[in-house]
């Protein structure tokens, strides 16, 4: 088993770190450079960040956002939110971050993810698959963006794979119906996905226990962690999430 990493995640609204349930009911979660040096020094593997307005207002990623924060870390920073061409993909990687997260754009326009690859290295694209459940896809999945509020008809498991196939190094699933919740990740997505594609797959989506990361690892088949809310308001620190992975057996550095 390859080592598990930690991924705090850090959802962007009007400059502030926001935090909400199912993509709703957004609470502050503090300031974005102050909580990406924090858990950093914490531990943190890697960080993500998300522009979580850029699509539904159709505009690009807050550039600015990216650069405070890439300048008070040196972990890996994957951004998000906004990202709809390869120039957006050139000027967000200028800006300090290590890989970029596509969603809506990448569904609309999948030749989009091929060239990136071929232009910036597969290691730095991660496709999003932001998923709901529905009983009439083939893997009771259905593949959905703009922050989740639009469902496309496409199945989000064969997505993932065809995600795949079009040059993506991560795949990041994140189950509409968990987010927020502090109820679990959705294992059965989380699961599908793995099991379709041979890139790393990152757990996303409603953390809320210690044993919910490990599950993630040993149900879900992810090799990240990505987690938000038990990070922001302090339920967990990092250094706990590893030790506690650590003590039931997964590799964690």
């Amino acid at each position: 088993m390859k080592t598990i990493k930690i991924m705090p995640c850090l959802d962007m609204k009007n400059g502030r770190v926001v935090k909400g349930v199912h993509f709703m009911d957004i609470k502050d979660a503090g300031d974005p450079v102050e909580n990406a040096a924090f858990y950093e020094k914490e531990g943190a593997d890697e960080l993500a960040m998300l522009d979580i307005a850029a699509t539904l207002e159709n505009r690009p990623t807050r550039l600015e956002w990216v650069r405070q924060v890439a300048a008070v870390i040196s972990i890996p920073l994957t951004v998000g939110g906004g990202i709809n061409s390869v120039e957006d993909i050139e000027m967000v990687l200028a800006a300090g971050a290590s890989k970029v997260s596509m969603n809506s754009a990448a569904v609309k326009n999948p030749e989009l993810v091929a060239e990136a690859a071929r232009r910036f290295g597969t290691d730095r694209i991660t496709i999003a698959v932001d998923a709901r459940r529905n009983a009439a896809m083939p893997s009771g999945f259905e593949l959905v963006v703009a922050g989740g509020t639009t469902p496309v008809g496409q199945d989000a498991v064969a997505w993932a794979g065809r995600c795949e196939d079009l040059g993506a190094g991560v795949i990041l699933p994140t189950s509409m119906d968990g987010d927020g919740t502090l109820a679990g990740y959705d294992l059965e997505f989380t699961r599908a996905i793995a099991d379709r594609v041979t890139v790393p797959v990152v757990a996303s989506g409603g953390a809320g226990t210690l044993e919910h990361f490990y599950e993630g690892v040993v149900e879900g088949g992810a090799q990240i962690l990505l987690a938000a809310s038990v990070f922001h308001f302090r339920t967990f620190r990092i250094r706990e999430v590893k030790d506690y992975l650590r003590g039931r057996g997964l590799p964690v550095i």
